[in-house]
């Protein structure tokens, strides 16, 4: 059983990779913030392999600041990550992430954090009804939200919103690998956590540096997105995917060789000459049908041992960390 042991309100968890000059705005935003709502919380900025002066930014602001703290990946190991560490340090209550480009307000800190506590939803995700990106990011952004909505049966309008507030006892609870950062929603179902909803948050222009997206990440989001389906459906019982579809691959194909056979013998009857079975290009079909079918079936039988004894969780390189 998990314990926790919260001490302060708010956790603002915040992944980064080259956004040097956008830290100390972010970090002076968030405090102001904090102060004018009279929250006790905590900044964890998390360097994912940054290789400009983000981590120098960082000290400085957790030297000045004590309720500043930082993580750095020793290199670049993704946004899912950096959120999965910085998820399992939390000490607040209610964790807030967002992105360190500036195009997530804080002002919108309150609110989510009153309908965590107030009105009792383990997630509310942000929903950047206006954009601000260029169309070669929102026509795909927009597939992919519709896809995962169909697959997930979870009604959000954008699955990956940067903004998101959760009872921290969801991120305790959940493992976010890969890209799933992308489906964190979809991890919390899974884990028992179904109250989840959206908020219409603001979306403001990126000021500094460059957008990190890119068609490799949309293709991986897809892929994900099918495996996270298969996992979520079938994880826990493999045997009941690769197993089913293993031995109606076999049936079929066993069934279909005694017709075969039976086709063969009576066209012997009828005086007929068919032929060795051999010569016939479907008895190989069949035979190729059966096969893969057995090793579905034990591949499916392989995972289920698999699943059943593996407790390994990801191990990420932390170089440093600073702060409390």
């Amino acid at each position: 059983m998990i314990e926790y042991n919260f001490t302060k309100d708010i956790t603002v968890v915040i992944p980064l990779f080259n956004e040097d000059e956008s830290l100390p705005e972010l970090h002076a935003w968030i405090v102001r913030v904090m102060k004018e709502n009279n929250f006790t919380y905590e900044i964890i900025f998390m360097n994912d392999g940054s290789t400009d002066n983000s981590w120098q930014v960082i000290q400085d602001l957790a030297g000045k600041n004590p309720n500043v703290r930082g993580i750095r990946f020793r290199k670049n190991q993704g946004k899912s990550a950096a959120l999965n560490v910085g998820f399992k340090k939390a000490k607040g209550e209610v964790l807030i992430t967002m992105d360190a480009d500036l195009q997530d307000s804080p002002d919108e800190i309150p609110e989510l954090y009153r309908l965590i506590k107030e009105e009792g939803w383990d997630l509310v995700s942000g929903w950047k009804k206006k954009r601000y990106d260029p169309i070669s990011k929102t026509i795909p952004t927009k597939l992919f939200n519709w896809a995962t909505r169909k697959m997930s049966k979870i009604k959000l309008h954008d699955f990956n919103c940067g903004l998101k507030a959760y009872n921290t006892q969801v991120c305790y609870n959940v493992e976010v690998t890969g890209e799933m950062h992308r489906y964190i929603p979809i991890l919390a179902k899974n884990a028992g956590f179904p109250k989840i909803t959206e908020k219409v948050v603001e979306h403001r222009a990126r000021k500094y540096g460059t957008t990190k997206f890119g068609l490799d990440r949309f293709i991986n989001g897809f892929l994900d997105l099918v495996t996270l389906y298969v996992v979520s459906r079938f994880g826990k019982r493999p045997m009941h995917f690769f197993g089913m579809l293993g031995t109606l691959m076999f049936v079929v194909g066993f069934l279909s060789m005694i017709v075969l056979v039976i086709w063969k013998f009576w066209t012997l009857r009828e005086g007929g000459t068919p032929g060795l079975i051999a010569d016939n290009p479907l008895f190989y079909l069949l035979l190729v049908t059966m096969i893969l079918g057995t090793q579905l079936f034990t591949t499916g039988f392989l995972a289920e041992l698999m699943s059943r004894n593996s407790a390994k969780k990801p191990n990420y390189t932390i170089d440093e960390t600073v702060g409390e």
